[in-house]
């Protein structure tokens, strides 16, 4: 079977633009396409999508003349079409919508600023995109200029930045960092490259695939300077991915750049197990790796694009075994209240008892895995990485239990419930009872209380 080609393309209203305007970047933005008249010089629009562009309050539309020209005018299910393109599906509220549904503005202790992992940051440092995709989970201020981020709010997650030691991965997104000024993205990573403890400078960006021919030599040759630096793009169907993207691959991975990929889960686009093999496959070709598939966010104006979790499940199923293993992306909803990225897979361990796991794989042959008869544990208190671990204060997490740091994590208000009210009375009144002997900060003194006090009473029974 041959090789799929990738293709070029352009609508046939741009047929006369000369080549050199048409690739230029700074043309193109120029030139976006956001009204009824001009997207009809290109698609014949449905009844739903003039009324959507002509509604107020609408998530804003820009429509690079290149990406649009990825579009079959005539179909309105066209999976690009439906990214960027508004329907008045977007006007219809749903169940758990919300305006910040993954808390971000909650967990941002500067303005633009995210901190919600212990150990990497996300830093939104723009509003503004080459286009706009329909489904945005930050249309609270994505594509609104009065949203746009101030020298002194830079400043101010810098400086966050600088006195926040257990941070060392930062994230620049927005909005589309590539879109900034060429000097200011620069000023930004040269910052950011001054903290001592920031290891790994990240950005995430659409520009590749909306605006590929802004990833020029120029563009290469700055990032290039900052290195360890990685660029998450975002392709959600094969159609997006043309020639013109895949030199701006070329481009960035011959500058040393690792380049990963964010899809989004979007029913009547991607929703189907052959599409998605299809997408990966595509990107690795382009020395692309598939990082992450996100179940849709519950944002405003996204209830039409959003599926049952099972068919990310279903997705996942048909990758894993049918490709290869980078190829396959992690499956995770990013959940409500700023819960972060949570992955779900099919499940591939059926049982297991003291000394045997049993497995299962793609096709469905059931196997056991062996334990090992003997196992002597790793021991933290020889282990120079466990002694020096980077601090994360308020988020050990699950981890926390497993290094026995501490027995259990309540919900908040735990103990006020389950106190129903009550006095403190005797039996209730001293709190080291609770204190499990070696886990955790132990109390004063060279013993847990908790042990004098039962011997006391088997001393007393044997009297």
């Amino acid at each position: 079977m041959a090789k799929r080609v990738f293709p070029s393309k352009r609508a046939p209203a741009y047929r006369d633009v000369p080549v050199d305007q048409w690739n230029s970047w700074r043309w193109q933005l120029s030139h976006r396409l956001n009204s009824v008249e001009e997207l009809e010089r290109v698609l014949h629009l449905t009844e739903g999508e003039r009324k959507a562009l002509s509604s107020l309050g609408l998530f804003r539309v820009d429509i690079t003349p290149y990406f649009v020209s990825l579009i079959d005018p005539d179909d309105p299910a066209d999976p690009v079409r439906r990214q960027v393109i508004p329907t008045d599906a977007e006007l219809v509220p749903f169940t758990g919508m919300m305006e910040d549904s993954l808390s971000e503005d909650a967990h941002s202790p500067v303005p633009g600023l995210v901190h919600r992992y212990p150990d990497r940051a996300l830093m939104l440092v723009t509003t503004q995109c080459a286009s706009y995709c329909r489904y945005c989970t930050r249309s609270r201020i994505v594509g609104d200029p009065k949203e746009q981020f101030s020298r002194a709010e830079f400043d101010a997650q810098l400086d966050y930045l600088r006195r926040t030691p257990q941070v060392r991965d930062v994230l620049l997104s927005g909005g589309d960092p590539l879109t900034l000024a060429p000097k200011l993205l620069e000023e930004l990573i040269a910052r950011l490259r001054e903290i001592e403890h920031i290891e790994i400078v990240r950005i995430g960006s659409r520009v590749p695939v909306f605006l590929p021919m802004r990833v020029d030599a120029d563009l290469t040759a700055m990032l290039q300077k900052y290195h360890p630096l990685w660029l998450n793009i975002h392709v959600n169907h094969p159609n997006e991915i043309t020639s013109e993207l895949a030199e701006a691959c070329d481009r960035l991975s011959k500058a040393g750049i690792p380049l990963g990929n964010q899809s989004v889960l979007l029913a009547g686009v991607n929703d189907c197990v052959h599409i998605q093999r299809q997408l990966v496959q595509d990107l690795v070709r382009m020395r692309v790796r598939p990082y992450y598939l996100y179940q849709c966010d519950m944002v405003e104006g996204a209830g039409h694009f959003r599926t049952p979790v099972a068919k990310g499940i279903e997705i996942i199923e048909g990758l894993r075994g049918h490709t290869s293993g980078f190829s396959v992306p992690t499956y995770v909803i990013d959940a409500p209240a700023g819960g972060g990225k949570i992955p779900l897979m099919p499940n591939y361990a059926l049982s297991q008892s003291d000394s045997r796991v049993v497995l299962r794989n793609f096709e469905g042959l059931v196997t056991t895995y062996q334990e090992p008869l003997e196992y002597k544990p790793h021991d933290p208190a020889t282990c120079d990485y466990c002694r020096s671990r980077r601090p994360e204060p308020g988020q050990a997490g699950l981890t926390s239990l497993l290094d026995g740091e501490q027995l259990v994590i309540k919900p908040e208000g735990f103990d006020a419930v389950h106190s129903r009210g009550g006095v403190t009375h005797r039996l209730r009144a001293d709190a080291s009872k609770w204190q499990p002997h070696g886990i955790g900060a132990p109390p004063p003194g060279d013993e847990p209380p908790a042990i004098p006090a039962r011997k006391k009473v088997e001393e007393k029974a044997g009297d």
